[in-house]
């Protein structure tokens, strides 16, 4: 009979693994979903970083409860292990063994995998070795696979809704730049309206929800939304036309008092690049050259000390970068791309940042589970000694240390993972990964909604391919060697991560014991 505090190294074991397996996440499906925002260079790898820390950190603890009681206890029949709590201790650490070895194997690859797919695979393993078919809830199972199937397809539709009327509405025009500063404060309203409407309704407990109408979600919403588009049309947009239009040297604060500050000269450096491109001369007759300005010299780096070097080794993934097209079928694939004004792509920057703070926030409240689930079933056995686990609380420890967790691995290994989803599926800009972003988020928070833990892996891939069909160039604007290695990945994740966790089990629970 289990006694609380027993079995130890197992809770050790679990500690390590689970950091591992969050390390995996952080370096696969964060760095998927900050791809199309750092391919488009709307944000640079360190911005996302500091964007992952927070939204990912309050999607789990917020509203990643759902799908964190369905990894708990949604796919094996805890019934089955009541006798034996330190079984099912066994079987969660057995999990995080196979879904973490799959995660990063795949993460050094470069392969955008399904962590979902990995972690559900390997707790099936876990749990057929165990009891065989009937020590899993397959009911469960097959809500699950199915989501996987609708949900590429669903962002899909949604981001291809949102990137037809970005084209047709603003892009193809002549005067693009001037019908993007209408839309801007619009998209921003609309993108604030749906999602805030998604995180109140998906965190608001079903009680609630019951009792009170769904009207009060909406009305919050929709007022929310109002407010950041009249804040939007008096200050971002005039910001945005005096910035990138008229070239002002405006720093960020300006944007919270525009109307306050009066024009400013464009920096030398820009002043005397715009001379050079349109072949003017300078004050003496003499045709400017670029090279004769001191201030764009790369002054001689110093040789860095000890510490520095282990500095720059550690956060080597930060300035990786992820944008190279040496490939000649990359290259075709971005050449048969249509490309759009690049001023009005550039106000779509400012929106694609909050597109990928929400889409990092949807990720938190699905994907954190991952790793923190079968943590949290150890910890609460070790803790408890049964297996009531499936409503037990989270503790923000185990929250905390799966956010950290997922931030090293996104900040020192994220790279390998953006560089294929970011560029080199299919070309990437600004208002493309917007619209990527805003269906992989809608999709997310749905499924999150209906306790069904997607992969934004499946939501972001299904996104970019919709976006690629739409560039302008068919079929031809899509890497599909590299899309058809994406979906072996899938194919494979499920039964190599199942395999090892269940190979694993059987060798420890049927050795011989002293």
């Amino acid at each position: 009979m289990m006694e609380v505090h027993d079995y130890t190294f197992l809770f050790v074991l679990g500690l390590l693994f689970a950091f591992l397996d969050a390390y995996g996440i952080g370096a696969n499906d964060v760095a998927n979903s900050f791809a199309t925002s750092v391919g488009s260079g709307s944000i640079t790898l360190a911005q996302a970083l500091i964007i992952a820390c927070f939204c990912e950190f309050f999607g789990a603890y917020l509203l990643g409860a759902n799908t964190t009681e369905t990894i708990k206890g949604g796919i094996v029949d805890t019934q089955l292990y009541a006798a034996t709590p330190e079984i099912l201790m066994l079987t969660m650490v057995c999990a995080l063994i196979g879904s973490s070895t799959w995660v990063l194997l795949a993460s050094s690859r470069g392969w955008p995998v399904s962590t979902t797919h990995a972690i559900v695979g390997a707790i099936t393993g876990g749990g057929i070795a165990a009891f065989g078919t009937k020590g899993i809830q397959w009911d469960g199972i097959g809500k699950i696979v199915l989501s996987w199937v609708i949900s590429p397809v669903a962002a899909g539709i949604v981001c291809s809704i949102f990137f037809l009327f970005t084209k047709y509405v603003v892009l193809i025009h002549q005067d693009s730049f001037r019908r993007g500063l209408i839309a801007i404060p619009a998209y921003f309203g609309v993108a604030i309206t749906i999602n805030i409407f998604y995180i109140i309704f998906k965190g608001a407990p079903k009680s609630d929800l019951k009792s009170a109408s769904i009207g009060i979600p909406v009305g919050i919403a929709v007022g929310a939304g109002f407010a950041v588009f009249l804040w939007c049309l008096f200050f971002l947009r005039p910001y945005l036309r005096r910035k990138i239009q008229d070239g002002e040297d405006l720093k960020w604060y300006h944007l919270f008092y525009i109307p306050l500050v009066g024009r400013r000269e464009k920096p030398a450096v820009l002043q005397e690049e715009a001379q050079i491109k349109n072949g003017e001369k300078g004050a003496d007759g003499e045709a400017i050259e670029g090279e004769a300005n001191p201030s764009l010299v790369r002054l001689e780096e110093e040789k860095p000390s000890f510490f520095q070097k282990c500095k720059n080794k550690a956060f080597a993934g930060l300035h990786k970068d992820i944008n190279t097209t040496e490939s000649e079928v990359i290259n075709e694939v971005h050449a048969n791309a249509t490309k759009f004004d690049h001023d009005t792509e550039r106000l779509f920057s400012a929106v694609q940042v909050v597109t990928a703070c929400f889409t990092s926030f949807a990720h938190g409240s699905n994907d954190v589970a991952n790793a923190i689930g079968p943590l949290a079933t150890i910890y609460y056995i070790w803790e408890n000694a049964n297996i009531n686990v499936a409503k037990a609380p989270v503790p923000v420890w185990i929250l905390i240390f799966g956010g950290i967790a997922i931030d090293l691995g996104l900040m020192t290994y994220g790279y390998h993972v953006m560089r294929t989803l970011g560029n080199k599926i299919t070309f990437m800009s600004p208002t493309r990964g917007f619209s990527a972003e805003m269906g992989t988020s809608i999709t997310i928070l749905t499924c999150s909604k209906l306790k069904l833990p997607v992969s934004s892996t499946h939501c972001i891939t299904g996104a970019t391919t919709a976006i690629g069909l739409l560039s302008g160039g068919g079929f031809r604007s899509l890497n599909w060697r590299l899309l058809a290695q994406v979906f072996l990945g899938w194919i494979v994740t499920l039964p190599a991560a199942g395999l090892t966790s269940g190979l694993i089990f059987a060798f420890v629970a049927r050795s011989p014991s002293l």
